[in-house]
């Protein structure tokens, strides 16, 4: 049966989507209306404390809706394209490739939700101790620039959340990263340079696509979130130095941020990561500027060429990486 031959439903109103001159049918009780059972026992469920699994089944629907559309653009593309039509299969392919990024957005709201507790959690699982640390209330994109502006290199979102949680006091989900970059880029695409920053990708030096799994901040120069060979090394011993300096400039430094240096003194050699009275920020800084005079002369000139390729790439890829590997790469972000 032909797609067009039903009516669409709005999935963003209760508005009919009927046309005016079609016939409509009487309308039914209260009673009797569709679905007029299943909100009230979401209500119920609602006042008993599971909130979250109706959210969840909304946002199923909404998937499965998101999945019928895509069925659906995919039949009028190869329709499209069977009958000779570029121009309208190109047209179609750009509402596949939207949908197809609707159903991953979807898939990631409810990937979250379903880690909420339900309605069977007792009422102090969701309450926080009371020593627990208050959550952030700046917004994911700012939370993550914090964190990149204190260790001043591209980093993966597990070593993001893992600083902002201990010099910030609040940490947060690392699969929130991933809609998070592509957030960013639709925005650049949308109204390039609207913003005073972008969480952008790292670029790795040979192919110039997104490194996988590491974000970096627009302003950066180039050279800077270019990615070679050594850069991974480089860019750890300069991410604990920068954490080193950061202890250093606090009266007292909390316990997560000296046991976050620790880690990072225990992959530098004479950095003191076994020592019994924990890691000392001035030699976790000595031992790593001491490697870094080994490495970083050769990173620098890989980097140096790599920024001068890509300055020829339009501004787009320039911050999040050329398409050829980006949607693989965006997938790796939540590694």
């Amino acid at each position: 049966m032909s797609v067009e031959s039903e009516a669409p439903r709005d999935l963003r109103s209760s508005k009919s989507t009927l046309r005016p001159d079609w016939p409509h049918p009487a309308a039914p009780a209260p009673g009797d209306l569709p679905g007029t059972h299943d909100r009230s026992r979401m209500l119920e469920v609602a006042g008993s404390g599971g909130v979250v699994t109706g959210s969840i089944g909304a946002v199923a629907e909404t998937i499965e809706a998101i999945e019928r559309r895509i069925d659906d653009l995919r039949v009028k593309v190869r329709e499209a394209m069977l009958s000779g039509q570029r121009t309208l299969a190109s047209a179609h392919r750009g509402r596949l490739k939207q949908a197809e990024q609707d159903w991953e957005d979807a898939l990631t709201r409810a990937a979250e939700a379903s880690a909420m507790p339900g309605p069977e959690a007792p009422a102090s699982a969701a309450r926080p101790e009371p020593g627990d640390p208050p959550g952030s209330l700046l917004p994911l994109r700012e939370q993550v620039y914090e964190a990149l502006s204190l260790l001043q290199v591209p980093a993966a979102p597990k070593l993001i959340a893992t600083v902002h949680e201990a010099f910030f006091g609040a940490g947060f989900p690392t699969a929130r990263v991933t809609s998070l970059k592509r957030d960013e880029e639709r925005s650049f695409r949308s109204a390039p340079f609207a913003r005073p920053y972008y969480v952008c990708a790292a670029l790795s030096a040979d192919y110039l696509s997104p490194s996988r799994g590491l974000l970096a901040v627009s302003t950066w120069p180039l050279e800077l979130r270019v990615i070679g060979s050594l850069s991974p090394r480089v860019d750890f011993l300069t991410a604990a130095s920068r954490v080193a300096e950061a202890i250093e400039r606090i009266p007292e430094p909390p316990a997560a941020a000296r046991r976050l240096l620790a880690r990072f003194a225990a992959s530098i050699p004479g950095a003191g990561g076994s020592s019994p009275a924990g890691a000392r920020p001035e030699v976790v800084r000595a031992a790593a500027a001491a490697e870094l005079t080994v490495h970083a002369g050769a990173d620098a000139k890989t980097r140096r060429a790599a920024a001068e390729r890509a300055r020829a790439l339009d501004r787009v890829e320039q911050l999040f990486g050329t398409a050829v590997f980006r949607e693989t790469a965006g997938q790796d972000a939540v590694e």
